[in-house]
């Protein structure tokens, strides 16, 4: 038994006999600082297959621990271990985070090096853009990243987590925080009616949740046709309305779990709800703001991390951690990984990232600067910018 667990610690002789010649691409993974960030972008099964393919992948020391990924098994998917930042910014072409650099993070970047993280247009900064430039960084946004169907792809699958996290959380809090009773109800008492602002897919995943506690569930959208499409994919009828004042007046007093998730595509998401509206809510009803992470849809709400994840404003408990996903990391990192794999390895495959892009493949959606020039309209419009085809840089 002890020469077996031995063995296990030895380098994976597949992993040569697997590699395909002129694959060579660096990538690093940072452990993340950001926000008690807890997931990790790729898991020891993903940098197996990168390292079988010729790729060298470097993570720094117990990046994947909260997810119960441990360094030891990196090593043995054949990983560098590095223990600082420094260090994996040094020896990395591609950098591949979560969350944003940090300020120091930003200040280890190389010229022309690629980087893959989120953008958090809630909270992004000019200063961090122009870094970015000055420092000749390709840099793709997971928001921006769009499949040619029109999904964006890593979005999507955070989403899914944090409409079924969402329904989950609420459950907690109705329950210890809360009004003291149970989100789907039992026989003679009935279930906890929900609100869900947004028809996306972090509505769609609540919905179902809710609905399989047994809730009463209420959708609300600023758009018809995103409700028609949430009850077809839903298979089965419920209450839904277009959001405006008056609806939310009559509907928030007899609501005791409002979630919030609209959103709209490649923009800050935008408040609904008022101040006075949630004072009119009954005591002890509880509001989760998946939208926080993008600006928020209720106008008490203010962004709260996991170790003190709520606060009570006109006695309304109010949740509102910016990466819901980041509550069951191992699972969201699975998810990450299982998207964000395939990707880099078509990169290695097409020997750079221009030659990628120049084919048409869907990077080039999640790009937001390249060669000094911001390619992003929507950033560009946010910080009154000039933006730059990335069609026109990469022919």
């Amino acid at each position: 038994m002890g020469g077996g667990h031995a063995a296990g610690l030895q380098p994976q002789p597949l992993a040569q006999r697997l590699t395909r010649e002129g694959t060579s691409l660096a990538i690093g993974i940072p452990r993340e600082r950001h926000l008690q960030e807890r997931r990790v972008p790729l898991t020891p099964s993903a940098v197996a297959t990168l390292t079988a393919r010729g790729y060298q992948v470097f993570i720094e020391h117990r990046a994947g621990e909260y997810a119960s990924f441990p360094d030891r098994a990196y090593a043995e998917a054949g990983a560098t271990l590095v223990y600082s930042p420094e260090e994996v910014y040094q020896a990395a072409e591609c950098i591949v985070k979560i969350t944003p650099p940090t300020e120091r993070e930003l200040q280890f970047l190389r010229p022309k090096q690629i980087l893959f993280s989120a953008v958090h247009m809630g909270s992004l900064q000019e200063a961090f853009l122009q870094t970015l430039l000055d420092k000749n960084v390709t840099a793709i946004g997971y928001e921006f990243l769009q499949a040619k169907d029109g999904s964006l792809p890593i979005m999507r699958i955070m989403s899914e987590i944090a409409g079924y996290a969402a329904v989950q959380i609420a459950a907690e809090l109705l329950g210890q925080q809360g009004r003291a009773m149970l989100l789907g109800g039992i026989t003679g008492v009935p279930p906890a009616r929900v609100l869900i602002l947004g028809a996306g897919t972090v509505a769609l995943y609540a919905a179902r949740a809710a609905l399989g506690f047994g809730c009463s569930v209420h959708v609300l959208d600023e758009e018809v046709y995103r409700l028609q499409r949430l009850r077809i994919a839903l298979g089965q009828p419920l209450p839904t309305g277009l959001i405006q004042p008056d609806l939310l007046d009559e509907l928030l007093p007899q609501t005791d779990v409002l979630i919030g998730a609209l959103y709209r595509k490649g923009s800050p998401a935008h408040i609904v709800v008022t101040a006075d509206q949630v004072a009119k809510m009954n005591e002890g009803s509880v509001i989760i703001d998946v939208a926080i992470d993008q600006g928020g849809n209720v106008e008490t709400s203010v962004q709260t991390t996991h170790e003190l994840p709520t606060f009570t404003k006109y006695g309304v408990v109010h949740y509102c951690v910016p990466n819901i996903p980041s509550r069951v990391p191992r699972t969201a990192s699975i998810a990450f990984s299982n998207v964000l794999l395939p990707i880099l390895l078509r990169l290695g495959d097409a020997g750079g990232i221009r030659t990628l892009l120049a084919a048409g493949h869907m990077l080039k959606t999640g790009v937001y600067t390249y060669g000094r020039q911001l390619t992003n309209r929507t950033l560009a419009r946010l910080f009154h910018k000039e933006s730059v085809d990335i069609d026109l840089l990469v022919l």
